[in-house]
């Protein structure tokens, strides 16, 4: 964050504040916090750490007493969520409302996409229960009875009980176009599925929301080369996160909170279809990066 320039005596001052961060692993002994460089473990069970209504300030004072660990112990990275369900949000970027009007112009359904865009509601629909959520470094899946297949990168919102926004993370909303493209209706066959998402590598714990200067990359590999990379700043998003968050919570309670996938604008263009063994990297400034092999069910 920048401060107002402050002129004193004929010169000129810049004052730049640094708002901390903390950040969650999800281990499969414990969980793990960085803060400045330094590891703490924590043995709260994963629901009872994340839902609260401070979670930064708790962090801030918990590590003053936690047991510092020499490290990450990254092959044991789970994603990060408990009980929650995970939740996604359609129509967000103006490059998103264009794939989805293109992709459904042959069942005539564009139209849908185009009032969503601009509408007082937003388009938020089920995702995936936790067991059916993949790690960084995991296998998502792509439909074998869909013929355009992509990853979606997606900034996701950690949601706790109370409806406070407390946490950041990386989300892969896998989806099937061509399926989606045929019919509305059809939504949930191309959105969920065996290993249809995945989140991490943590959470990201911020002193305040997060900026919308933050930006989402994607690279998509075959065979060690590139198909598709591109990036884009959260600005782009049409949508406030906390007025995603606030339909979300309208009529629906979540006891242990709930994640939020807030669209994607790095769609490949519709030459472009994931294959088996293909690599997706997504990275988000100040989060890390996703990594997912593709894969399909045997």
């Amino acid at each position: 964050m920048v401060l107002p320039n402050i002129e004193n005596g004929g010169e000129l001052y810049i004052f730049f504040v640094v708002y901390e961060t903390m950040k969650i692993y999800k281990t499969a002994a414990a969980a793990i916090v960085e803060h400045d460089g330094k590891f703490y473990s924590c043995a709260t069970p994963w629901d009872e750490l994340i839902n609260r209504d401070n979670l930064f300030s708790f962090l801030s004072d918990a590590i003053l007493k936690l047991p510092k660990v020499t490290g990450l112990p990254e092959k044991d990275i789970k994603a990060p969520i408990g009980s929650q369900e995970v939740w996604a949000s359609g129509v967000t970027y103006f490059r998103s409302k264009e794939a989805r009007m293109d992709e459904s112009k042959k069942s005539g359904a564009s139209v849908f996409y185009d009032k969503v865009y601009d509408a007082d509601r937003p388009e938020l629909f089920f995702k995936s229960l936790a067991s059916r959520v993949v790690p960084t470094g995991g296998v998502v899946n792509i439909r074998k009875d869909s013929t355009w297949n992509v990853p979606e990168p997606e900034l996701t919102l950690y949601i706790n009980s109370k409806g406070k926004i407390t946490a950041y993370t990386i989300g892969n909303d896998m989806s099937s176009r061509s399926i989606e493209g045929e019919n509305p209706l059809y939504l949930p066959q191309a959105k969920t599925y065996d290993r249809s998402a995945s989140l991490g590598p943590c959470l990201l714990v911020l002193e305040k929301p997060i900026s919308p200067d933050t930006t989402i990359s994607m690279e998509i590999s075959r065979g060690g080369k590139v198909m598709y990379k591109d990036s884009v700043q959260i600005s782009m998003m049409k949508r406030k996160h906390d007025e995603l968050a606030g339909f979300l919570f309208r009529e629906m309670d979540f006891p242990a909170g709930c994640f939020l996938m807030t669209g994607t604008c790095l769609v490949p263009n519709s030459e472009f279809t994931l294959a088996v063994g293909d690599d997706v990297m997504i990275s988000i400034d100040g989060i890390g990066t996703l990594i997912n092999k593709i894969g399909a069910r045997s």
